[in-house]
C-alpha cells in the first residue's frame, strides 16, 4: 500500500523574517487539520514587541493571520498551547486578550506552559485547528 504525503505549508500574507531566519513553516496543512507553528508578538523585522500585553495582542493577531490563510479561524481552533516566561506576573494580561478572542463555549483544549527562554519574546501560542471543509 502506498501512502502520499500531504503536508502543504501554509504562509500569510506578508509573513514575518522569522520563518526565513529560522527556516519553518508558519502552518503545515494536512487533510483537514492546521497545525500552526508557535506564534509570537513579533514586528514585521522579527524583532519582539517590547509591552508585554500588546506583544500577546500580536501574537493572536499573528495567529489570526496563520489562519485565515488557510481558510480557518479562531472559532476552529481544538488545541492550544502556550508558553511563558513569567506565568504568574502575565496571567492576567494574557487570560484579558484569551477571553476576548475565545468569548463563548466550548472552549478549546488549553495547556500553558511556563519556560524560561523564548528567543526574547514573553510568550508564545501554538495551535492545531480543523480547517473548515468549505476553505
Amino acid at each position: 500500500m502506498t501512502t502520499t504525503n500531504t503536508r502543504d505549508a501554509v504562509f500569510p500574507a506578508g509573513r514575518h523574517d522569522l520563518y526565513e531566519q529560522h527556516g519553518y513553516s508558519a502552518a503545515i496543512r494536512s487533510g483537514d487539520l492546521l497545525f500552526v507553528s508557535g506564534q509570537v508578538g513579533s514586528r514585521p523585522d522579527g524583532s519582539p514587541e517590547p509591552d508585554f500585553p500588546a506583544q500577546v495582542q500580536l501574537a493572536f493577531d499573528n495567529l489570526k493571520a496563520v489562519l485565515n490563510a488557510a481558510g480557518a479561524g479562531f472559532d476552529d481552533i481544538v488545541d492550544v498551547t502556550t508558553f511563558h516566561t513569567d506565568p504568574e506576573n502575565q496571567f492576567g494580561a494574557v487570560m484579558a486578550i484569551k477571553q476576548r478572542v475565545f468569548d463563548t463555549t466550548p472552549y478549546p483544549n488549553w495547556t500553558a506552559v511556563g519556560v524560561n527562554w523564548l528567543s526574547g519574546f514573553d510568550f508564545e501560542i501554538k495551535v492545531i485547528a480543523r480547517i473548515p471543509a468549505t476553505a
